[in-house]
């Protein structure tokens, strides 16, 4: 059975590139697809884009009444998808147009099994049992600001926080954006919660997935484009690789590796939404009618 699939894109200020991730996300061929558009308090013309985009059947967008965070921003989509699985595009993600078919039928292939010659009492399974692929990830393409273009195909370095000894000659460093392509089974958040409210959150949760025995499946084909811009996260003096602010967030990320080699403990991560109110939604019947009752008449943040 191939599961139905929410695409969440979470967006702040990115008006000027967020069509083109919602035309490809509209554009996929998997039909039980919709597209959630989580705008995270932008003071540009996302709103519009959002309105141009209101009449279409499998599109909803909200919109929080306050800046949040990408963490956040991506809980609420997940509070708000009553979908099978759920993935998480950037607002300058361009996916192949069959990526999210070829992940859903993994998700939804019930054949898979534990085979014998893989110790997988280790990970909490049973040998020949059926298995739930928590996650299918991509390989992927990254176009940087100055147009050189990278593969990223290195499946190793998945476990670049476990095993940093097996990555070398691995050119850039980290996998960061592997998780990023990820379709997750919705069963994955409920047994570990959501995503950590921190800029490094896609690794955190990447760990997590890891530490926690579920199991991670690679599709080793290039099925989505990532655009790297000036005014992303990642290209942003505050937020880049060496800033004090994602330097701390990665201690945090490479603390709980720690405390899982000393104790093989996961902790889950609460979803705490009660500072989150949503301020509008369109297409309502598209999300979770009861969290959004809930997310829309909180009151107000005031900053």
């Amino acid at each position: 059975m191939t599961p139905s699939v929410t695409i969440v894109i979470p967006t702040y200020n990115r008006a000027r590139v967020l069509p083109q991730a919602i035309e490809a996300a509209l554009g996929q061929s998997h039909p039980e697809t919709t597209v959630l558009v989580v705008d995270d308090g932008s003071t540009d013309e996302t709103g519009d884009v959002i309105a141009r985009y209101a009449a279409h059947p499998r599109f909803s967008g909200v919109r929080l009444a306050a800046n949040v965070g990408t963490a956040q921003a991506k809980n609420v989509g997940i509070a708000l998808s009553d979908a099978e699985a759920i993935t998480f595009h950037d607002s300058d993600d361009v996916p192949h147009r069959d990526k999210v078919m070829r992940q859903a039928r993994v998700i939804g292939n019930e054949t898979i099994g534990a085979h014998p010659c893989l110790n997988w009492r280790l990970s909490g399974r049973e040998p020949e049992t059926p298995i739930q692929v928590g996650a299918v990830l991509t390989h992927h393409e990254l176009i940087l600001p100055d147009g050189e273009r990278v593969e990223i195909r290195r499946t190793l370095s998945l476990v670049d926080d476990f095993f940093p000894n097996l990555q070398m000659a691995a050119g850039v460093p980290g996998d960061w954006t592997h998780v990023n392509s990820g379709l997750f089974h919705r069963s994955v958040f409920d047994r570990l919660g959501g995503f950590s409210d921190c800029i490094e959150e896609d690794r955190e949760f990447r760990n997590r997935l890891i530490m926690a025995g579920e199991v991670l499946w690679v599709i080793p084909e290039i099925l989505l484009t990532k655009i790297e811009s000036p005014d992303g996260l990642t290209m942003q003096g505050e937020t880049d690789y060496d800033s004090p602010r994602r330097i701390a967030d990665r201690k945090r990320v490479w603390d709980a590796v720690a405390r899982w080699f000393a104790t093989r403990e996961v902790e889950a991560v609460p979803m705490d939404l009660s500072m989150v109110r949503i301020r509008s939604c369109t297409n309502p019947a598209l999300v979770d009618r009861a969290a959004l009752a809930q997310l829309a008449m909180r009151p107000e943040r005031v900053a």
